[in-house]
């Protein structure tokens, strides 16, 4: 016998309405459950973003205080005002994220004593370096250091308790996520249709917050790259600041020209008391006065150069010949215990500099070699064509990324250590003894590589020896090769002029214009002088014989470049000489002398005013 048991449709529906209900306020229970461990997650995510912000508060504060102990620029504390400002709302905000969990408020106590410790000890210091501005700023920062450790220390422990517990509350939220999905498949179609779109909607909102994790360590990416740049400009500045150190600077020149103008007092002294005693014996006291001339004539151009404002002649030139060209002359300079080997590669290609400079730096580093050997061993000079990539360039912002020939100077001698290779190329610094060295033939070699457009690095290990590599720019334009002469101190005999060939001198300066006339006057020419452009414009005009004008550049109302554009208007057949101290842009650009102009610096020597004067007007040499 079967027995079937039928339930009534009633109870079925009411069964199923049951189910249907339960499945529907199971789900309504998860839901909310997952909403409530989702506003968790938020909180956790938001007292995240706030320690995050008090860190960088404070960060902001350190940064602003250092930037202005180590300028002096009041310009830096905005930053810091405004962290001391703003670090008390970020307490407030710590406090309502962190009001649930007792351990994080007591480290938030303890953080907010090491910050208030922290923040007084900047303002203290900027006290200080306000009051003694060449305090010491590492005493400062070392002092400040333990602190700031102490304060992050607290800061990592208060995250990582709030990612233990964010890893805990996406557990739970994932969990509640699952009851959802469990309680919507068991409903009916509406119900099941109903969850789907939850838990699509649940799933959207996973991904928002996978998201804003994934920005959150993005942002940290950010602000640890931010933070690196800041510290590399920091660097800079710092090198800058050294570079131009104007105390440093000015003391060395005080003391280099007051040495060399107590000689020429001290001679000019004695050579007035000689003479008024009839002593015939001057001709010492002459010569050593008219070596600190020279001297300082030489310690002009050196600064001049190191400052790339020396007025340039560029040429095409084979570097191979140069170097060869000059072995000879830096075998004698070294003398007999110092080994010079040349190494040249084949197919070596152009560059476009001033030979002379060139050679100058070169003897500048040979002898450097010399001095660094204690005068025996061994110097290499070495050429071959480069190439500078964009890696290097980048992280040398100063260099272009292309072809060079490579001209290096290599020695056997006792290096230098990297404190020392950091200074070697400011002006009047060297490891020399005193009377040795002026500490400024780097510094020339520097300014005329970089004024020439190319790179110049040291490689040296203390017991090794020491390499220096200068690179300057491949020259493509196709011109005749510069064959270049080389330079000495013995400029050839004075050319004796003709009383016919009569030079018009254009001198604001009293007494440079009459010394300038007296000394074409000893050379034999006749002289005519001007103390100014209109002056020399109608002595031009009343004296058609003149044959050369002599005018000097940096002049009031008229400057030389302007009083000779004029003049050649007037007689374009008058040879013109430009002489000047220092000269910007009036003949010279980008520390290159103008095609065609023929130029005399001062201060000059008679015979150096012969050899120019008598070049420009095609006149041979007769003493």
């Amino acid at each position: 016998m079967t027995v079937t048991v039928t339930l009534p449709r009633k109870t079925l529906s009411w069964t199923i309405f049951g189910l249907l209900v339960a499945a529907i306020v199971g789900a309504a229970l998860s839901l909310e459950k997952q909403v409530m461990a989702q506003a968790w997650v938020e909180h956790t995510l938001s007292a995240r973003t706030a320690l995050l912000q008090a860190l960088s508060t404070l960060q902001d504060a350190e940064t602003g205080q250092r930037g202005f102990l180590l300028t002096g620029n009041e310009a830096f504390l905005e930053r810091f005002r405004h962290a001391d400002q703003t670090i008390g709302e970020r307490w407030a905000t710590l406090e309502g994220a962190l009001s649930d969990n007792e351990k994080q408020k007591q480290r938030l106590d303890r953080l907010r004593s090491v910050a208030a410790e922290r923040l007084a000890s900047l303002q203290k210091s900027i006290q200080e370096r306000r009051i003694t501005p060449d305090m010491s700023v590492t005493d400062s920062v070392n002092a400040g250091k333990q602190l700031m450790d102490e304060a992050r220390s607290i800061i990592a422990e208060m995250l990582a308790e709030e990612e233990r517990l964010l890893t805990k509350r996406n557990a739970e939220m994932r969990w509640t996520v699952t009851l959802t999905q469990f309680g919507v498949t068991g409903a009916l179609l509406l119900a099941a249709l109903l969850g789907w779109a939850t838990l699509k909607d649940r799933q959207r909102q996973v991904g928002e917050l996978q998201t804003a994790n994934i920005a959150l360590q993005n942002a940290l990416t950010l602000a640890a790259e931010q933070s690196e740049r800041r510290e590399r400009v920091e660097s800079q500045l710092r090198q800058s600041q050294k570079m131009q150190a104007v105390g440093q600077l000015t003391g060395g020149l005080a003391h280099d020209f007051n040495n060399m103008l107590a000689v020429i007092v001290g001679c000019l002294n004695l050579l007035k008391r000689k003479m008024a005693r009839g002593e015939i014996d001057q001709d010492s006291l002459i010569d050593k006065a008219m070596e600190c001339v020279e001297r300082a004539a030489a310690l002009t151009h050196r600064l001049l150069a190191f400052s790339r404002q020396q007025p340039l002649a560029p040429q095409a030139v084979d570097a191979n010949k140069l170097v060869g060209g000059m072995a000879e002359m830096i075998r004698r300079t070294l003398g007999e215990s110092i080994n010079v080997e040349t190494v040249l590669a084949s197919g070596i290609w152009r560059v476009h500099v001033d030979p002379n400079q060139l050679e100058s730096a070169l003897l500048n580093l040979a002898v450097n070699a010399r001095d660094a050997m204690n005068d025996e061993g061994k110097v290499t000079i070495e050429t071959s064509n480069a190439y500078i990539d964009d890696r290097y360039a980048r992280e040398h912002a100063e260099v272009k990324e292309g072809q060079y020939v490579l001209v290096a100077v290599s020695d056997t001698g006792a290096g230098m250590p990297l404190e020392v290779i950091a200074k070697a190329f400011e002006p009047f610094f060297t490891t020399k003894g005193p009377g040795k060295g002026t500490g400024l033939g780097l510094s020339q070699v520097f300014g005329f590589v970089k004024q020439s457009g190319g790179h110049i690095k040291i490689y040296s290990e203390p017991g090794q020896g020491t390499t220096v590599k200068i690179y300057l720019p491949r020259f493509v334009v196709e011109r005749e090769i510069a064959a270049p002469t080389h330079q000495t101190s013995d400029i050839g005999p004075a050319l004796r002029g003709a009383p016919e060939m009569l030079i018009l001198v254009v001198e604001d300066e009293d007494r440079m214009r009459s010394v300038a006339v007296a000394m074409l006057h000893d050379l034999g020419y006749s002289a005519l002088a001007a103390g100014n452009g209109a002056e020399a414009l109608a002595l031009i005009d009343a004296n058609p014989q003149i044959a050369l004008l002599f005018t000097d550049i940096v002049m009031p109302d008229m400057n030389g470049r302007a009083l000779a554009e004029q003049a050649l208007r007037r007689r374009p057949d008058l040879k013109v000489v430009f002489t000047t101290g220092f000269s910007r842009n009036a003949v010279i650009h980008n520390g290159v002398l103008d095609r065609g102009v023929n130029f005399l610096p001062k201060p000059f020597s008679i015979e150096q005013l012969a050899q120019k004067i008598g070049a420009v007007l095609g006149i041979v040499e007769t003493t």
